[in-house]
């Protein structure tokens, strides 16, 4: 698991949609983006709602013709209303936009202040169109009062249907738009409590109501003005009914969409991220753009995210220490003891090592060691098996434990060879005693419930510590014990001939020597 590198924003449509841009696009070019697309959204659904309510209120719905003072006036007030609104809406909502979005274009985070206030946009912007919505219903709903009076409840309906159709459309694609800002201020953190935005359930019972209430509302109302009417023939009532219907049916519809595509985007996010790390990708981090408990969802994710890569990189720093296998005994189970277990033990301890440090500078010397300890745990790794301490200038290996192995002798003994020829080779600078033996020992977690290690004890270590010192004065510098060559498979076994038979220090038994058939420098194998 790579852990050094920065951490990775799904970058394929990461906001749901290809017009909002990468996550990592520039705070100016955001900002022109989120500003052309606010503008096109305004101008474009208001022009749609307008023109469905004048042709409905003047076409479609049941009621007495204008008369010619009503149609003059409509012709000149209704055009002239639009672009006045439209040129107030539009620039009104650009100098809210920009001022409450001021922070982006200085490419720094948002004060909790103004990432409440960036939030609260979509629903600010949008009460800008409900306030000329409202002047348009008045100032309409008066003039026709005035010219004619007979026609007042079509418009009233009309107008407030409209507007409250074309409002909602319009927050949703603000609050569509503004996902990319949303994700800046939030930067990784839930949406705030205090928000004058009201949660997932309200805001799925109230875009209902609108996409599917309020035209089912306006369908039932254009059957009172019909009754009130009494003069609409049957086929104008079918077209009526059909024009209506077709309406309702492209609203609701329209708003349904947007308001699943709403939900859908956030919810996708987390699951294209879940698949990610499922496939083994711990760096992955997703852009927080919703306001809702979505958005807290969105942040949970990208915490839990952070505590995984968290934890991957203390397992693996707790492997550098103490050995992958050691870590999965760990997690397996924390109880303190052991059990007996055959294993090969391998020494090796440097010749000299404390003249080395009084005659090189301190870096020389950390810089040998190093190279010293890289050689001995490339070779112990390569067979299997598990460094279990580094005693200053020593190194004890296990093979067979806690991983058990086929053949745990004939790995000991392999590694022993390969590392006297690698050490002679690469390193001619610095001479090491190697010693390898087999035997049952102990092994498992010691200490105390505050800390744990897991180590071996038995007769093997020390004889394998003994044999090094031996092995410091013989060419080669490598010794075994033919209880581990005996133990070994054949193939390695062939490789060592027998020694002399020594007793050493602080054993009682004798132990019978082994030595490579060939100098181990000169080994081709």
């Amino acid at each position: 698991m790579a852990q050094g590198r920065p951490e990775l924003v799904l970058q394929r449509k990461p906001f749901g949609s290809w017009l909002l841009g990468p996550a990592g696009q520039s705070p100016r070019l955001l900002r022109i983006r989120a500003q052309v697309l606010l503008s096109v959204f305004c101008i474009g659904t208001n022009i749609i709602g307008a023109t469905t309510v004048f042709v409905l209120a003047v076409f479609v719905l049941p009621g007495p013709p204008a008369n010619d003072e009503l149609s003059l006036v409509r012709a000149i007030a209704v055009p002239a209303f639009f672009v006045v609104a439209l040129a107030v809406g539009v620039v009104v909502s650009t100098r809210l936009a920009v001022r409450t979005t001021s922070w982006v274009l200085e490419d720094r985070p948002a004060t909790r202040r103004e990432q409440i206030a960036t939030l609260q946009l979509p629903l600010r912007l949008t009460l800008v169109e409900v306030v000329l919505w409202f002047l348009a219903t008045v100032f309409f709903t008066g003039l026709t009062l005035a010219l004619q009076p007979e026609s007042v409840l079509r418009v009233l309906v009309t107008i407030v249907d409209g507007g409250i159709v074309t409002c909602t459309v319009s927050y949703l694609l603000a609050e569509f738009t503004l996902r990319p800002i949303a994700a800046r201020a939030l930067a990784d953190q839930a949406p705030p409590k205090r928000l004058l935005a009201a949660g997932l359930k309200a805001r799925t019972m109230f875009f209902w109501a609108v996409g599917s209430g309020v035209p089912v509302a306006g369908l039932m109302l254009t059957a009172v003005l019909a009754l009130i009417d009494g003069e609409v023939s049957p086929t104008r009532l079918a077209v009526i009914i059909l024009a209506l219907g077709t309406l309702v049916l492209t609203c609701g519809g329209f708003l349904t969409f947007l308001t699943a595509r709403s939900v859908v985007a956030p919810v996708r996010s987390v699951r294209n991220a879940l698949t990610v790390i499922g496939d083994g990708e711990l760096n992955v981090h997703i852009p927080v753009f919703d306001g809702t408990e979505l958005g807290s969802l969105q942040a949970g994710f990208n915490r839990m995210a952070a505590g995984l890569r968290e934890r991957e990189r203390i397992r693996d720093l707790f492997g550098r220490y103490v050995g992958p296998d050691v870590v999965r005994e760990a997690l397996a189970s924390d109880a303190l003891g052991g059990e007996e277990r055959f294993v090969a033990v391998l020494f090796v301890d440097l010749v000299g090592s404390t003249e080395l440090a009084a005659v090189r500078p301190p870096g020389e010397v950390v810089a040998l060691l190093n190279r010293f300890f890289e050689i001995v745990v490339d070779e112990v790794d390569r067979q299997g098996g598990f460094v279990n301490k580094f005693a200053g200038d020593a190194v004890l290996a296990v093979f067979g434990a806690p991983a058990e192995l086929p053949d745990p002798a004939g790995s000991a003994l392999q590694a022993g060879r390969a590392l006297a020829r690698r050490l002679a080779q690469e390193l001619p600078e610095a001479t090491a005693g190697i010693g390898v033996t087999a035997g049952t020992v102990v092994a498992g977690t010691v200490g105390d419930v505050r800390r744990h290690e897991y180590t071996v004890i038995g007769d093997p270590v020390n004889e394998a510590s003994r044999l090094t010192e031996l092995a410091k004065s013989v060419p080669g510098r490598l010794l075994a014990s033919m209880a581990a060559v005996e133990e070994a498979a054949p193939a390695e076994a062939r490789r060592w001939k027998a020694g002399e038979e020594v007793t050493v220090r602080g054993r009682n038994r004798p132990t019978q020597l082994a030595i490579p058939a060939q100098v181990p420098g000169s080994d081709p194998i």
